[in-house]
């Protein structure tokens, strides 16, 4: 076998492989429906985490230009497959729409300052808003948007919160660093992007709780 011959087969040995490891790692997201690190995705294929990561990239790619109705997403450092947002109205002709929701002014203002400050106490959120935040907080809690992290090193030792993977899922954001800068008109633009995924994302705000939002303002 001349040296050319030998090279090709390598090659097609390789490309081979590198299929059977996509599609090893298509149905581990296919079936586990949630977010896999790519430490997981490494072992399912038995490689380390760059040849799994070159190769979820080239699985994110086959989707992105075959205009799949699925797609695979980056969180921080793992991966989750996922129906595209543009096909929103064409599944709840075959599922039950989620009612409209809207989060109070409260609870946005609230989970901006955690995204931006993070990770961040409940006293450093009340110093920049002006005003006790425990029922903003609880509620953004509540629906899996943010999470204590830890505890501050300080007297009472006062809970850290952050915002959690559901929050980058929800908002497209892959990374936390990938925030934009948070200036005013930015952070405005935001906050009115969020209110809008908000809208239907099975997040409600009953009239009850925007009244109590609104007296927990007050004191």
């Amino acid at each position: 076998m001349d040296k050319e011959t030998l090279t090709a087969d390598r090659s097609a040995k390789s490309a081979k492989e590198e299929k059977k490891w996509e599609a090893v790692i298509e149905a581990v997201l296919f079936t586990m429906g949630n977010s896999v690190e790519l430490s997981r995705l490494a072992a399912a294929i038995d490689q380390d985490e760059d040849t799994a990561r070159e190769a979820v990239l080239r699985l994110m790619k086959r989707y992105e230009t075959g205009k799949k109705g699925m797609q695979i997403i980056a969180l921080e450092n793992s991966y989750q497959m996922c129906t595209r947002s543009e096909y929103y109205e064409n599944l709840i002709r075959v599922a039950c729409a989620p009612k409209k929701q809207v989060l109070s002014e409260v609870v946005l203002e609230t989970l901006s300052i955690i995204a931006y400050k993070q990770p961040v106490t409940k006293l450093e959120i009340e110093k920049i808003r002006g005003v006790k935040s425990d029922h903003a907080v609880n509620k953004l809690v509540e629906y899996n948007l943010v999470y204590e992290v830890g505890r501050l090193d300080a007297p009472g030792r006062p809970a850290l919160f952050a915002t959690t993977e559901e929050f980058l899922r929800r908002f497209g954001i892959g990374s936390t660093q990938n925030l934009p800068a948070a200036d005013p008109l930015v952070t405005a633009e935001i906050r009115m992007e969020v209110e809008e995924e908000l809208s239907g994302s099975g997040l409600l705000l009953t009239e009850e709780e925007n009244n109590e939002d609104r007296h927990q303002e007050d004191i």
